[in-house]
């Protein structure tokens, strides 16, 4: 009895806590370099599986490569959700047809525009090709810069905000539901940038 009275709370906190990791929150660690300056290579983040899924949020996604027929993590930006109809017309962002602003995207926008982002990349110059040769920052998979898609119903529309180099909804397709890990609310590393994630 006394055993139980000095180790239950404890173990009672350890059982929560488990259990709150399996099933409400996850850690994951951001890999490549598609959501730039947002989250860095190798950042850690914290994931709430039971969070609702809005436009404009940073989510973590199950992506098949259908040629090794593995399943990776990505961390992705919600652009459109199930049923919207988003356009891209030179960076300019429509949903539903009403224009969104994305000032996330504002810093690599203003590089852009300075000189192709080829100081940015400057340490990568795979990136600077593909930058020198865009007409815009955010361009379809064949290279235009007004595309239209319509999101099919129990989709989402992700991208990652380093528009010109991420490998996303463009390329892959859409994501189901049930593919959408869950939303990252907090960096937990690197420890000078800890804090919740806009």
């Amino acid at each position: 009895m006394k055993l139980l009275k000095e180790w239950g709370p404890f173990a009672l906190f350890i059982i929560v806590m488990l259990l709150l990791r399996v099933y409400v929150w996850q850690p994951v660690i951001v890999e490549g370099h598609s959501m730039d300056p947002t989250l860095a290579d190798k950042e850690r983040l914290v994931i709430i599986r039971t969070a609702s899924i809005k436009r404009q949020d940073i989510v973590v996604a199950k992506e098949l490569n259908k040629e090794t027929n593995e399943t990776k993590n990505i961390v992705k930006r919600v652009i459109g959700l199930p049923g919207d109809t988003i356009s891209f017309d030179n960076d300019v962002l429509t949903v539903n047809g009403k224009v969104v602003k994305e000032p996330y995207l504002a810093d690599y926008q203003k590089a852009f525009a300075s000189d192709h982002l080829q100081k940015t990349y400057h340490d990568n110059t795979f990136f600077q090709s593909l930058a020198q040769n865009a007409n815009a920052f955010t361009l379809s998979d064949n290279g235009q810069t007004t595309f239209t898609i319509k999101v099919p119903k129990g989709e989402y529309f992700l991208m990652g905000d380093n528009r010109l180099v991420s490998q996303d909804s463009r390329k892959v397709g859409t994501f189901p539901k049930s593919d959408i890990v869950g939303e990252a609310k907090l960096r937990i590393w690197p420890l000078k940038k800890i804090g919740l994630l806009d």
